[in-house]
């Protein structure tokens, strides 16, 4: 059979984002057309990219599953290859694992005023060949990173170590480093995962940080939650469980940015519960900024604390001055000699796939873009976009930017209404689109779109505010200009 060549709804990247968007479409919508254009070969995105030991979720999978379809799994921090298992299951059940176009790389949009529909031109990254589609609306959740490059700093004397560098977003399924002298660079989420997962087998590992980053310690079983589900109906006992997981997770971030003095005090003492007596905690988990100035990290049951225990785990904190045939050279005048370096330093940020917008023949540079409710573009004909919280789970946003999508395109069809574009408004200020400090970002500056600084281009981090703006607020408020 054919592929269609035009489609009401266009949904690129069949990550997480990608299969929630299937669903809120195809379930909303029956009779209208969809396809999800994905570059890689499998569906799951980042669930199915990275295969670094010991990945997982970090935030809990109560509020990272699907609102459609609650996650039932034993472990509230779940394994990436549950994560991944689940998603398939999903995209299964709801038939979007059909309507999945693979080694589909969508590099170029180009919206028509006349033609009321985007035109994309789609890379075949299998086969080489280069074909083009047309749809009514556009949606992209392909994220924010780039999929085939993380980030490397180029640190002097790269070329000169001779053991086995590798970056975790590229990990070598026949990497052996049973009995290895391992150091892994970086301090983020990947890190704190790797380390006390590659332990149990290598002979020594050593995280290497510049700077110390927040590290929580969270159960990977909620007992609480597995009492809800022997005592209530599964869907009460879900929409209970989510609640009290969106509570706690929005309810600390907000405790942390009103009161950081408070908040450091009992981060310190929460780790300091699980570290060995003597450990330096102000040196090695004591960052210089307050918390959710960047992304905390969540460690299940405490196992990078607990795996300082033992001899065979530290945490260095000092600068690279440069890399050696046999490790690195720090500024103080250490060397860490490693059989395998780890670069665990980030992801290459990159808006939207890397694809080229434009409107009527004119390029569009995304960065100079303000974000309506951030989810559309300024000036950005019948488009949306999921980028999830910093703060909570990624998908306690994804599922309200779907279900507004699906709640635009019912009040246009109602009103039979063809093109959709946010105006923007005079004097707005721009504002960073994530509002964090962490390197990864800084670095995307001038790539991603920005905020604004009042309603509805302002961003407000808190998925409770967004409920009202998404949800339950009009469609036609004024901003958004609407034509037939």
């Amino acid at each position: 059979m054919s592929e269609a060549t035009h489609l009401n709804v266009l949904i690129v990247g069949a990550g997480l984002s990608g299969i929630d968007a299937a669903v809120h479409v195809s379930r909303a919508f029956p009779a209208k057309s969809y396809a999800v254009l994905e570059q890689r070969g499998e569906l799951g995105g980042t669930w199915s990219l990275f295969q670094y030991p010991g990945i997982r979720s970090d935030s809990d999978m109560y509020t990272l599953g699907f609102g459609f379809r609650p996650w039932d799994g034993e472990n509230a921090i779940a394994d990436g290859a549950d994560i991944l298992c689940y998603l398939r299951e999903t995209a299964a059940e709801y038939g979007v694992d059909q309507r999945i176009r693979y080694h589909h790389r969508a590099t170029r949009f180009s919206w028509s005023t006349d033609e009321k529909c985007w035109t994309v031109v789609i890379d075949h990254v299998d086969t080489g060949e280069t074909s083009a589609l047309t749809c009514d609306f556009l949606f992209s959740t392909s994220g924010y990173y780039d999929y085939n490059h993380g980030y490397t700093p180029d640190w002097p004397g790269l070329d000169a170590y001779r053991g086995t560098l590798v970056h975790p977003q590229h990990w070598p399924k026949d990497l052996d480093y049973t009995g290895k002298r391992v150091v892994v660079i970086g301090s983020g989420a990947t890190a704190v995962t790797l380390i006390p997962s590659m332990a149990r087998e290598t002979a020594h590992i050593t995280m290497l940080q510049r700077t110390p980053t927040y590290i929580v310690s969270q159960p990977r079983k909620d007992p609480f939650a597995q009492v809800l589900k022997k005592i209530l109906p599964g869907k009460l006992a879900a929409k209970v469980t989510h609640a009290r997981y969106a509570a706690v997770t929005i309810g600390f971030y907000e405790f942390c940015r009103r009161n950081p003095k408070t908040a450091r005090a009992l981060l310190e003492r929460w780790a300091r519960a699980h570290l060995p007596d003597g450990f330096d905690y102000a040196k090695h988990l004591r960052p210089p900024y307050d918390p959710w100035d960047q992304r905390l990290c969540v460690v299940p049951g405490a196992d990078l604390f607990k795996a300082i225990h033992s001899h065979k785990v530290d945490i260095v904190t000092d600068i690279i001055e440069r890399f050696t045939t046999n490790g690195v050279a720090l500024t103080s005048g250490r060397e860490l000699e490693a059989d395998i370096i780890v670069t665990a330093t980030g992801l290459e940020v990159v808006p939207m796939g890397k694809a080229e917008f434009y409107v009527d023949g004119e390029r569009i540079e995304l960065g100079n873009t303000f974000t309506y409710k951030a989810m559309m573009l300024s000036d950005v004909p019948n488009f949306a976009f999921v980028i999830g919280y910093s703060n909570a789970s990624w998908t306690l946003k994804a599922d309200l930017v779907c279900e507004y999508v699906t709640r635009l395109l019912d009040y246009m069809d109602q009103h039979n209404l063809k093109v959709v574009v946010p105006r923007l408004a005079e004097g707005l200020e721009p504002k960073p689109l994530l509002d964090l400090t962490s390197g990864y970002l800084q670095r995307a500056a001038g790539k991603l779109p920005v905020a604004g600084d009042r309603d509805p281009w302002r961003l407000k981090h808190n998925w409770y505010f967004d409920k009202k703006a998404l949800r339950h607020s009009r469609i036609d408020d004024g901003v958004v200009v609407f034509s037939e």
